[in-house]
């Protein structure tokens, strides 16, 4: 992943160890103060949220520990990770922009592909100018390197 995306990652997580941890621990405190916890729905609805909260801490804190921070390459003559590249799909003539980011880091509605992804392992290496196919359930697709940033 990038160093960027790593940050991000430290960042919420210190916010839900901090923030979001108190404000549950004082949803659940006033909660008990109103009584009987059996049909106490508020109760248990703050229950519910910690324990979801603690799964999403845990996650992070194992995202982060299998995470290898990688520099995002500088190159604008191969595509690689971390490049952004716009394409034309030759059936179309659709011109699509793309940056190549970790399996965690993709974003397909933001243009933030994995570059373990379909598209994304068929644009690494390419040049400006090559044509690149791929093969998809629609059948194939002929994509077309413009820029490379």
């Amino acid at each position: 992943m990038t160093a960027e995306a790593h940050a991000a990652l430290q960042a919420e997580l210190e916010r839900l160890e901090t923030d979001a941890r108190r404000e549950i621990a004082e949803r659940i405190k006033t909660a008990r103060e109103w009584g009987d916890l059996k049909e106490n729905a508020e109760y248990h609805d703050a229950k519910n949220d910690q324990a979801h909260l603690e799964t999403r801490i845990l996650r992070i804190r194992e995202q982060l520990l299998a995470a290898e921070v990688r520099e995002v390459e500088t190159q604008t003559e191969v595509v690689g990770f971390g490049s952004t590249v716009e394409v034309e799909d030759a059936g179309s003539g659709r011109r699509t922009t793309y940056t190549l980011v970790s399996a965690p880091e993709a974003d397909p509605a933001e243009g933030r592909l994995s570059v373990d992804s379909p598209v994304g392992k068929v644009l690494v290496g390419a040049r400006v100018g090559d044509e690149r196919t791929l093969q998809t359930p629609r059948g194939e697709r002929r994509l077309t390197i413009v820029t490379i940033g």
